[in-house]
């Protein structure tokens, strides 16, 4: 069955050799391979996430058919392991770069929400020995800082999945945007130094801290609204105290449990707040997306490189998928896809004809104004 080019190609354009050889040469990789070359890795690799083709094995059978140079299995998955991971990883932050010009255009106040939380893949402990869980699991975590305007990870940072999420969570702080982040991420120190850092931020609070030096804050009330108590206070015991006055805004759920978050905005209503940090679900339903339909959960390789390559190259794909998806959407009303009908349409070579000339026209578009920039600064 002929399969989709659509990914080979793209990537192929948007990522020129200029750019990526002070990548592969910052990562210290000679790439002497003459058929399997680092950029048709990163192809068979992004294809392989945006098809979901469950096995490297697979993906050399059909590799011919989608495009892609003719190798074998055994080629790719020793490429894999080689290949040191960072490469990947520097690969995706220029692609997000380039699909996140929306958020680097808008970064004026008010600020945008950047959600921040992790996840975990787990497979069998003899599968990874290298990243042991709990009991016979082992478990590799992915820390995601999420854009709620653009609807695309801004930054990951990789690890096995028993470390915790707060100490990794300071690599994705960004006083660009108001983070929105759960429990884990909660630390009195951490929030002292964002106050004085000028990092916004909604952070739900665990349940033991103390409040103390209470002083209600005036606010008129909202019809239906969930917001209970709305206070500034000293947060934490006598042995450990901020040395910050903090706002913390209680709140029912949708269960009727009551949820305290602490946020440096003071000129935000309660509501707001409460609201801000229900958008988190964003994120999760990011999470839950890229492993129902990047066949994130279904691991080629059992080294740290073979893995984290594979994951970074999802990343790539779902970047890239919701780049063409947003940017073809913005100019067609009908038919009215959704980003997950878009995907299985564009891989089966099922979209509609009107999407199809949108997104052709624009990466047509896009691709020629992105070789007159470089003509001109070349």
């Amino acid at each position: 069955m002929k399969q989709n080019t659509m990914f080979p190609n793209l990537i192929q354009k948007f990522i020129s050799d200029e750019e990526l050889k002070p990548l592969i040469e910052l990562v210290g990789y000679e790439d002497t391979a003459r058929k399997l070359d680092v950029k048709t890795l990163i192809q068979y690799l992004v294809t392989a996430a945006a098809c979901e083709w469950k096995s490297l094995r697979y993906c050399a059978d059909v590799s011919s058919s989608a495009g892609l140079v003719d190798v074998n299995y055994s080629t790719l998955s020793k490429k894999m392991s080689q290949l040191d991971y960072e490469l990947m990883k520097n690969v995706f932050d220029l692609i997000v770069r380039k699909c996140n010009r929306a958020t680097r255009r808008t970064l004026k106040i008010p600020k945008h929400l950047l959600l921040v939380d992790s996840t975990t893949i787990t497979v069998g402990k003899t599968r990874l020995p290298w990243a042991v869980y709990h009991g016979q699991r082992s478990g590799i975590k992915l820390h995601v800082s999420f854009s709620l305007e653009t609807q695309m990870p801004l930054k990951v940072v990789e690890s096995t999945g028993l470390t915790h999420d707060g100490p990794t969570g300071e690599q994705l702080a960004d006083s660009r945007f108001i983070l929105v982040e759960d429990r884990a991420y909660f630390n009195i120190q951490r929030i002292d130094r964002f106050l004085e850092e000028g990092q916004d931020f909604v952070i739900r609070m665990k349940e033991n801290v103390e409040l103390s030096h209470k002083k209600s804050l005036q606010r008129l009330p909202q019809k239906d609204s969930n917001v209970t108590h709305d206070i500034t206070c000293l947060l934490g015991s006598v042995q450990s105290r901020s040395e910050k006055r903090h706002r913390v805004v209680f709140f029912k759920d949708d269960e009727g449990r009551e949820v305290r978050v602490v946020t440096s905005l003071r000129h935000v209503s309660a509501e707001e707040i409460a609201n801000m940090y229900k958008a988190r679900w964003g994120i999760e339903t990011f999470f839950r997306w890229i492993k129902q339909n990047l066949n994130v959960p279904v691991l080629f390789g059992t080294t740290e490189n073979a893995v984290f390559n594979q994951l970074f190259a999802a990343f790539i794909a779902y970047v890239l998928l919701h780049w063409l998806y947003k940017q073809t959407k913005s100019s067609i009303s009908k038919p009215n896809l959704s980003s997950v009908a878009f995907q299985r349409m564009l891989l089966t070579g099922a979209l509609p004809l009107q999407w199809w000339d949108r997104m052709v026209l624009f990466l047509y578009h896009y691709f020629d104004q992105s070789r007159r920039s470089l003509s001109k600064f070349g």
